[in-house]
């Protein structure tokens, strides 16, 4: 296993050994699947760089890619739904991070955006001074229509990062309480990853920030994949006040010598109060497994007393990802590939995650899969195909439920490349929906491509984003995601918008 905590060499690269085959590949029964869906006119997001004047930040080696989008993530307001905002990467580095983190708003339901920069780096106007970089921008709203944004600031040459976060009151135009979380100072050693904030659906003024902190036993995090004692724990933080505050940061994961955490995220039952933290849990190889297991894990903990305590991790599933590359050169393209995505029923508290799986196909190649509990964790489905069979990669799924009970799943596949194609990578973004209870989808959707992944910034791959943004409004599903400008190398891509009905 290959884990680095450096800015540059993320553990989101992570491949491991995999097992060669399972006994059958497992697909979702399609009899009684929903409809094809119908979607709002597509609306470009993201605009010209805020940030394009900005000079720090490089370091050497590094590329800048002006203009370019990627990550984003996506919340609705529930005491308005036509104010949503989006958050993103905007110009991307290609060996970690980007100048900053940009807002995009809208108060009129996705049909037309503004855009507001966040305060997580030194390129933003009152931004962090220390940071010349941030990246994994993540955005919640609470009942009360408060705003909570994270980000992981970071520095392009140097070894200091940090948490941050930040509210906003205004539906997404101005952002205020910049807070840092969690921070670590001169050393190489500690390097937190991969936040998400999470406010609470119930109580306004709370939100839940998670995320890993990689620690390696020196000061070159380089060594880590050959040291015994690297580890990559699960922190925790609250905020009860809108922002204002947050708690001390604590560990709710502890992970052991060559174990760790990434993609944490939480979701809550607003029923009960409960919250679940979902994470890709990975195990050493050896003695240094859990139970017998190895590699890579879907997993969670939860809590019944507003995150003062937490279960030990419970295994949903192994993930079986082999990553993704292009079908006909061996490029590589960099996804989602080890970060699940969990999603709630608010109605029935039913758990659902979905996840990149290469099983269905004999690990030849990467599907969605899905997992449900209806039993709040104890019991989960066996993992099922979600996507349409193509022959080709499907990747970076986003799942959400919509007040009916519906599930939708979003992502990204290669049907329309064409054998010999070797100077562009046609890509599609797909929509698919299930009743309640997932054990029905089909009849995707198609919301926009081909368009040519070649053309996305580069950064260990052709990158768009380790995630892309989905979320429920009433009935409907609101998705945020990337595209790339085919061949436009001043404007890679665009964040693009877009209101579904199952």
């Amino acid at each position: 296993m290959t884990v680095d905590p450096s800015a540059r060499n993320r553990t989101r690269s992570v491949r491991l050994a995999l097992p060669a085959m399972l006994s059958a590949a497992l697909m979702l029964n399609s009899a009684g699947a929903a409809s094809a869906a119908t979607f709002t006119p597509l609306a470009t997001v993201s605009g010209p760089s805020p940030y394009a004047s900005c000079t720090v930040g490089a370091a050497p080696g590094s590329v800048n890619y002006v203009n370019a989008e990627v990550e984003p993530w996506v919340s609705v307001n529930p005491a308005n739904p036509d104010n949503i905002i989006g958050v993103w990467q905007q110009d991307r580095w290609s060996d970690g991070g980007a100048h900053g983190l940009v807002a995009g708003y809208s108060t009129d339901g996705g049909k037309t955006w503004g855009q507001a920069t966040q305060p997580f780096s030194a390129c933003a106007p009152g931004g962090l001074s220390r940071y010349d970089r941030a990246t994994d921008p993540w955005v919640s709203f609470g009942p009360d229509g408060t705003a909570y944004s994270v980000s992981l600031s970071l520095q392009g040459a140097g070894p200091d990062n940090a948490v941050a976060a930040a509210t906003s009151t205004d539906g997404g135009k101005t952002w205020g309480n910049l807070r840092i979380i969690k921070e670590d100072l001169g050393t190489a050693r500690f390097f937190n990853d991969k936040e998400s904030v999470t406010a609470d659906p119930v109580k306004a003024g709370t939100a839940y920030a998670v995320w890993d902190r990689l620690v390696s036993p020196t000061g070159n995090p380089k060594a880590a994949p050959h040291i015994r004692a690297f580890t990559g724990p699960a922190w925790f933080s609250k905020t009860t006040d809108g922002g204002v505050t947050w708690s001390a940061a604590k560990v709710i994961v502890p992970t052991a010598q060559r174990q760790q955490t990434i993609g944490n995220q939480i979701v809550v039952d607003p029923r009960t109060g409960t919250l679940y933290n979902f994470f890709d849990l990975i195990l050493g190889t050896g003695p240094h497994g859990v139970d017998g297991l190895h590699g890579l894990n879907v997993a969670f903990v939860k809590s019944t007393d507003g995150g003062a305590t937490w279960t030990a991790p419970k295994i949903v599933a192994k993930l079986f990802t082999v990553g993704v590359r292009d079908p006909n050169t061996g490029a590589p393209i960099r996804t989602g590939d080890i970060i699940p995505e969990p999603a709630i029923d608010p109605a029935t508290g039913q758990l659902y995650v979905v996840w990149q799986d290469a099983r269905f196909t004999g690990f030849a190649f990467d599907q969605v899969a899905i997992s449900t509990s209806s039993d709040g964790g104890a019991t989960w489905t066996a993992p099922a195909r979600v996507n349409t069979p193509t022959g080709t990669p499907a990747f970076t799924p986003s799942v959400r439920v919509n007040a009916s009970g519906t599930v939708g799943v979003t992502y990204y596949d290669f049907r329309n490349l064409t054998v010999g194609n070797t100077s562009t990578l046609p890509t599609d973004y797909w929509f698919t929906s299930s009743p309640a209870g997932g054990a029905a989808f089909g009849n995707e959707t198609h919301l926009y491509g081909p368009f040519d992944m070649l053309t996305a910034p580069f950064a260990r791959g052709f990158f768009t984003g380790d995630y892309q943004g989905l979320d429920a409004s009433g009935s409907n599903f609101v998705s945020l995601s990337v595209r790339a400008n085919d061949g436009n190398t001043a404007n890679r891509t665009d964040v693009a918008a877009t209101t579904i009905t199952p």
